[in-house]
């Protein structure tokens, strides 16, 4: 049996929902992603952090029992690298989180063909090539076809916003969770794939915006009939949910964490 050097490290609460379950989060070196890492470790699963932030990511994983890997989501050569390490290191994958993502902050009218290409190699191809490693790893999974795909998206999926490159990658990433659910029980496997869709959420990067336009904070609670923003840990709640047993018939799924955004007219 592989030892797992973290677990020493692991906090004293967890509730080994995730025991022994492998595990990739990608954009884990901050954010979310962060979020998720953290969670899933106090979870009992074995935690590949992967990102290409190595500074923070070592960081990170040192402290709650991950291990860091370095991971160019638009890249399928890294990709293979990370397939070829799983298979060699842990001989199977259970849980793949495909979370990293950019903005680009350009409207229709300024948006470039060059930014618009490098949104969607993160936002959209990447999470294509993580779905497809996952689905390389799983159907070989000693115990069967087994495993759950996890896609970040968000509440832009649903509510557009400017920055028209963003909006259409996330709308792109509930078409090819779908897909892939779907494929997947065609071909008989147990891989299940949902996505995940925060709302306006309390990361270290929204925190220093309000910071620096204190009026943001009140505009983004104003998105929420709750009158609040999410925060990581919310959406880590949902990630862990979907990543264990417990979720064993929730497939193709789109599971909103954002206070009832785009339950609510824009104008109430």
């Amino acid at each position: 049996m592989l030892i797992w050097a973290g677990r020493k490290n692991r906090a004293k609460s967890m509730s080994d929902r995730l025991s022994k379950k492998v595990a990739v989060v990608t954009g884990g070196a901050s954010g979310i992603g962060e979020g998720i890492v953290r969670r899933f470790c106090r979870e009992g699963a074995r935690v590949l952090l992967a990102d290409l932030d190595e500074a923070n990511g070592t960081a990170i994983a040192a402290e709650c029992g991950a291990e860091f890997v370095a991971l160019d989501v638009t890249s399928t050569e890294s990709w293979q690298a990370l397939e070829s390490k799983i298979k060699a290191d842990f001989g199977g994958l259970d849980i793949m989180v495909n979370n990293a993502g950019i903005v680009s902050n350009l409207d229709i009218t300024a948006v470039t063909v060059e930014a618009w290409q490098r949104l969607m190699s993160v936002n959209l191809t990447g999470v294509m090539l993580g779905c497809q490693t996952a689905i390389s790893l799983m159907r070989d999974n000693p115990g069967g076809p087994v495993g759950s795909i996890i896609n970040t998206a968000s509440s832009t999926s649903y509510l557009a916003i400017p920055d028209v490159a963003y909006t259409t990658s996330k709308a792109g990433v509930v078409g090819l969770t779908k897909s892939v659910a779907v494929h997947c029980a065609n071909e008989g496997f147990n891989i299940r794939c949902n996505s995940i869709h925060p709302g306006a959420t309390l990361t270290a990067i929204l925190k220093t915006a309000i910071e620096q336009m204190p009026e943001v904070e009140e505009a983004c609670k104003r998105m929420s009939p709750l009158n609040r923003m999410g925060t990581v840990e919310e959406v880590a709640a949902m990630a862990v949910f979907l990543a264990s047993d417990e979720a064993s018939f929730c497939t193709g799924g789109q599971y909103a964490v954002e206070g009832g955004t785009v339950s609510q007219h824009p104008r109430m």
